[in-house]
């Protein structure tokens, strides 16, 4: 940690302490930080600035930086969209990750690692794509697609290829193509695609009961009957804005550490799922906590806070136009009528550089 301590200098409010938790010293003997090179490890997000006073690296030497390819390191950066954060990699020169399952499991870990809730990977494009995108979960899983990794994706992208103002990209994931644009207020809207809400296809073996979809529909879940609506962003979710027969659900109340896995690993989502956990706060404003399929609790989930917005408007709770208030912050969440498309649009940013041994 000396190296870090000589390139910032901290004042912890609440939000810093949030935002660096992931800052640790590395106690494994795989995988250390470079004690020599203490700018290559520096916060540089916007949020950070007001409290802290950094020694950051000029343009030259981050761009220098991303570029340097030694065997036998892993170059990164590490992002965050709304406290949901990422350790970026540029994978561009092959399909095949840079890291195992494995390692990424070492790297995300909060207390011996760089810490995450995933490694994602730039790739080349296929199917007349620009990119691809996989990410390897906290856990060593694979999901098919990640809403606020993808807002991550963008903006990383954008910086490895030196591009500035507005662009958009198509990338192909597990989930199909998405198409997200950076705007020129430096946020990062994207196109989701049309949400899946065939039963059979979240998946769910719920029985569908209306049309083909399950809509606050009944879940025992040890013993307590949640009222839940499952809908797929090219992953599972399992909305539930509360127990059968109770008000509105106070979601600051939830322990989701307990709760969350037994909706996880539930026989009735084959494929596991992700939970969000949803209080309406009026029409257009909601608010979720979210048990992430792989992750655990995480600040926010970008295809969750869409599913939300979906389940709101299958079960007469809100408008298709919505602000979503997560842990780590607001998105906001349009689904379409005109086209069935789900649009999300928040901020994306730099937390640190940093450079391990593999």
């Amino acid at each position: 940690m000396a190296a870090i301590a000589a390139a910032i200098s901290l004042s912890l409010t609440s939000s810093t302490r949030r935002s660096l938790s992931s800052i640790n010293t590395f106690r494994s003997s795989s995988f250390s930080l470079q004690q020599n090179t203490p700018r290559l490890i520096t916060a540089v997000g916007n949020n950070l600035r007001s409290s802290m006073s950094i020694e950051a690296p000029d343009k030259t030497s981050q761009t220098s930086f991303l570029d340097r390819k030694e065997s036998g390191f892993l170059h990164f950066v590490k992002y965050h969209g709304v406290g949901n954060d990422f350790i970026m990699v540029d994978n561009r020169d092959s399909m095949e990750p840079r890291i195992t399952p494995e390692q990424a499991v070492k790297l995300c870990d909060r207390n011996f690692g760089i810490g995450a809730d995933g490694v994602i990977f730039a790739m080349p494009g296929i199917n007349g794509t620009d990119y691809t995108l996989r990410i390897f979960n906290s856990d060593g899983s694979e999901p098919e697609m990640c809403g606020n990794g993808m807002r991550c994706f963008a903006k990383f992208i954008a910086e490895l290829d030196k591009l500035h103002g507005k662009q958009s990209f198509t990338v192909h994931t597990g989930a199909g193509l998405i198409v997200p644009e950076i705007q020129d207020d430096e946020k990062v809207r994207v196109d989701m695609g049309e949400p899946i809400l065939k039963a059979s296809d979240v998946p769910t073996k719920l029985p569908a009961n209306k049309d083909l979809s399950v809509v606050k529909s009944e879940l025992d879940v040890d013993g307590v009957t949640w009222n839940v609506t499952c809908v797929s962003m090219g992953n599972p979710h399992c909305i539930t804005f509360g127990t059968k027969g109770s008000q509105n659900l106070q979601v600051d109340e939830l322990n989701l550490a307990e709760i969350g896995p037994k909706f996880e690993h539930h026989e009735m989502f084959p494929a596991r799922t992700n939970t969000e956990f949803v209080q309406v706060l009026s029409h257009s404003h909601l608010k979720m906590r979210v048990w992430e399929r792989g992750a655990g609790a995480t600040l926010a989930c970008g295809t969750g806070a869409c599913a939300v917005v979906i389940a709101a408007v299958l079960e007469g709770r809100a408008g298709r136009s919505c602000t979503v208030d997560l842990p780590g912050g607001p998105l906001e969440i349009e689904w379409r009528e005109e086209d069935n498309r789900v649009y999300m649009t928040g901020p994306a940013e730099v937390v640190f550089y940093g450079s391990v041994p593999l």
